[in-house]
């Protein structure tokens, strides 16, 4: 595998993914990023997933080699973190064959680094959603609805239903509601708030039966509101 990017799409997308990577991981590979060289498009994809909770994120490089490998999420973020903009090459040997073997080269103008990293073999699939329904959101409804409505949650897991957000999707408005047992938030809003969606968007949902219903984790959905408040207004987002 050999790669190179830019410091500022490899930090910012590191950075992003690393959020659900847990501090004290049940398997040692949980506490890695699973990083993917495509050579056919060109890009790398990020994933990291902690079994509750997953992302993947992908961004333009040169890649010379394609591969894959998971390295550890904190100390390669320490590391692309305070690496200065420019481009950065990663590299394995390709000699590698067990997991205690696994180095990645990366370089900067400023330095040279090695990581040992693990095979991704071992790195846990991400959940495959077969549902033939996507349901298309203007960025500014989704805020919305999530800004009125994740502190009602409960935090006792215990009570799983009730640790997350239930979404009723209608004809021409959203519903957001939530409870922890003692507090109460029910925010409707009109999913054409902005005139953001694509006409092909638009005509997918307009296509199904409604309403739809679903209930997403409240952790989920801050990872989410995290990832969309810098988005802009007339960009849509798919459940």
């Amino acid at each position: 595998m050999k790669l190179v990017c830019s410091q500022s799409d490899l930090n910012t997308n590191l950075s992003l993914v690393s959020r659900v990577v847990p501090s004290r991981p049940t398997h040692p590979v949980l506490g890695n990023v699973l990083l993917e060289a495509d050579q056919k498009n060109q890009r790398v994809l990020l994933t990291a997933f902690d079994l509750s909770v997953g992302i993947q994120t992908s961004f333009k490089a040169d890649v010379d080699t394609g591969g894959e490998i998971t390295l550890p999420a904190k100390l390669l973020n320490d590391i692309v973190s305070r690496l200065p903009s420019g481009e950065i090459t990663l590299e394995d040997d390709g000699k590698g064959t067990d997991s205690d073997s696994l180095i990645v080269t990366l370089t900067s103008a400023t330095g040279r680094y090695q990581v040992r990293g693990m095979s991704s073999e071992e790195f846990p699939e991400l959940p495959e959603v077969n549902a033939s329904v996507a349901v298309h959101l203007p960025v500014e409804v989704l805020k919305i609805g999530l800004q009125g409505s994740l502190f009602a949650t409960s935090s006792d897991e215990t009570k799983q239903v009730l640790t997350g957000v239930h979404l009723t999707v209608k004809s021409d408005n959203l519903e957001f509601a939530a409870t922890d047992g003692h507090r109460l938030a029910v925010v409707e809003t009109n999913r054409r708030i902005q005139e953001s969606a694509t006409t092909k968007a638009t005509q997918e949902l307009d296509d199904h039966d409604f309403p739809l219903e679903f209930t997403l984790p409240a952790r989920a959905l801050r990872e989410l509101e995290r990832i969309v408040s810098k988005a802009e207004a007339q960009d849509t987002i798919a459940i």
